[in-house]
């Protein structure tokens, strides 16, 4: 029975535990999936029970966001740590932002619910709009690589300004073209075709002098 069940949850795990199963409603359905009252229902909790964690929909909605948004950056650490080093720091620096923009575009495609809800509009705990672009685990990573170009002589300083814009938007238009897009009746290794000459255009645009 519920009132049996919400005896397991004390102080932050019932938090968690709504957050979790929101997530796996993003997961399947998007930022529109996303209900306190079915969250609260999966977990085996009461409704009130869980509008005493969160105040609504918007405080969910954030958590579920930033919970994407953690799995975009995992999946981009994951191919990051997969990429071999070149003795040659530049080289590796470039490999490292390919790997970074595969990572984004396969995120894309095998979640697209996680990824329509990391990029989802919502508003804070503090009514703040929850799209700060430099809190993104994604955008530091993202930064680090260029400012490693950077340093290595790949990325002229005065083209360093707003790379970060110009990479992520090539990606991320691409991510939607593929999903939602013309782009989606691709066959597969087309598909593959396109994400990788994307992703060269955005480097040799920027490593170039």
């Amino acid at each position: 029975m519920p009132a049996t069940r919400t005896k397991r949850y004390h102080h932050g795990n019932l938090t968690n535990a709504l957050t979790d199963a929101a997530t796996r409603l993003a997961r399947t359905g998007g930022p529109e999936a996303v209900v306190l009252r079915e969250a609260a229902r999966q977990v085996g909790v009461s409704a009130t029970a869980a509008y005493r964690h969160f105040a609504g929909h918007a405080e969910l909605i954030h958590a579920v966001k930033v919970q994407s948004q953690a799995a975009l950056a995992a999946r981009m650490e994951a191919e990051l740590a997969a990429t071999p080093s070149s003795a040659d720091p530049a080289e590796t620096a470039l490999r490292r932002l390919r790997a970074i923009g595969v990572a984004y575009v396969r995120f894309a495609l095998s979640e697209p619910g996680l990824f329509r809800t990391a990029f989802c509009r919502t508003e804070g705990p503090q009514g703040l709009e929850a799209t700060e672009i430099g809190s993104f685990r994604s955008y530091q990573l993202l930064s680090e690589t260029l400012d490693d170009l950077t340093a290595c002589g790949q990325l002229h300083p005065s083209r360093r300004p707003y790379a970060e814009i110009a990479a992520w938007s090539a990606v991320h238009g691409l991510s939607l073209l593929l999903l939602d897009g013309p782009l989606a009746r691709l066959p597969g290794p087309v598909a593959e075709q396109a994400i990788a000459r994307t992703i060269e255009v955005v480097v040799e645009g920027l490593s170039r002098d």
